[in-house]
This record gives C-alpha cells, structure tokens and sequence, in this order.
C-alpha cells in the first residue's frame, strides 16, 4: 500500500449509467451520491423528463460539478459505446446470463480496470423496474445487492451509493 508520502496510482473513474431515469430529484441524488464518494461522470439514457432539470439540480446539494457535466445519449449502446467494461446492476435473477458478482467484487474489479487505464462503467435501470434483459444483454456482468429477498427494490440513487462506496473502498488502504 501507499505511504502518506506516496501519490495514489492513476485510476480511470467508472462512469455512472442511468437508464431512462423518470424523476430529477433521483437524478440529483444520484449526482450527489457519487460525489460523496468521488466518482463524477454521470451519463443518462434518454431521461424522462429531459435534461437539463432544476429539481437535480436542487436534490444534488452542491454537486455541481456532477451536474454539470452530465451526458445524455438517445439509447444505452452509444451510452456505453467508449467503455471497455461494465457491470449492470439487477435485483432480479438471471441465472446463467452472466457472471453475477457482489458489490465488494464488483468495487474491486473495477478499481482494477481503472488502474489498469480501462474506461468503465455501471448501468442502473429504470425506477420501476430496473433494466431489461436486452440492456443486460450490454453489460459484461452483473453486480447483485444482497438484500432482503421480499424487499429487493432500492432507490436508484441508493444503488448508485452503494457502488459508489465499494468502488471507494476498494482503494483505500484497509477497507476496514
């Protein structure tokens, strides 16, 4: 590990997929979510209620820089057409589709690439009901959240923290 001394190793960012996000104020949390944990590429696929939006902006609390930045592609493919991996996040099963990983395997594996100078991302789905198979089909693999199985459904911007902070976790000195 690193000295104090030392500079971290150069490290290529995930970016941040939401897949036809409904409401801005989850987007603004889901903004506000990866700059708590320094990540600040956020791309959407063909929002809602369009872009720009007052009320991420607002829901954001100063993560601005996320904000303003933010990307918005007619279609998931040209979304992810520059990365040369990427997780998609689902609560529901899909046995044999794709290698499932866990979040803390998912964080680290991603560090890895980015490290390694891969340009990567992580895709989440809609509010209601999260990505379909095709929009799966894009992915690499999947990343699974270990949740109670009668209550699978997480807020798109609590998904985003969730990876957002194994990501972080995964390159500090002791992830405890």
């Amino acid at each position: 590990m690193n000295s104090e001394n030392e500079p971290a190793p150069a490290v290529m960012l995930p970016a941040i997929v939401l897949v036809e996000p409904q409401l801005g104020e989850n987007i603004g949390m889901v903004a506000r979510a990866m700059a708590n944990f320094g990540l600040s590429e956020l791309r959407l696929v063909n929002p809602r209620d369009g872009w720009p939006s007052e009320k991420a902006r607002a829901a954001a609390s100063r993560a601005d820089h996320v904000i303003d930045a933010v990307t918005v592609f007619p279609d998931l493919a040209s979304a992810i057409a520059d990365l040369s991996f990427v997780f998609a996040t689902t609560a529901r099963e899909r046995d044999g589709f794709k290698a499932v990983r866990s979040p803390v395997e998912a964080g680290r594996a991603l560090r890895a690439r980015g490290i390694a100078g891969q340009r990567t991302g992580i895709l989440f789905g809609r509010e209601r009901f999260g990505l379909a198979n095709e929009e799966v089909g894009l992915a690499d693999e999947i990343v699974t959240f270990p949740v109670e199985k009668s209550f699978a459904s997480l807020n798109i911007a609590q998904a985003v923290l969730l990876m957002s902070y194994e990501w972080m976790k995964s390159g500090l000195a002791s992830e405890t």
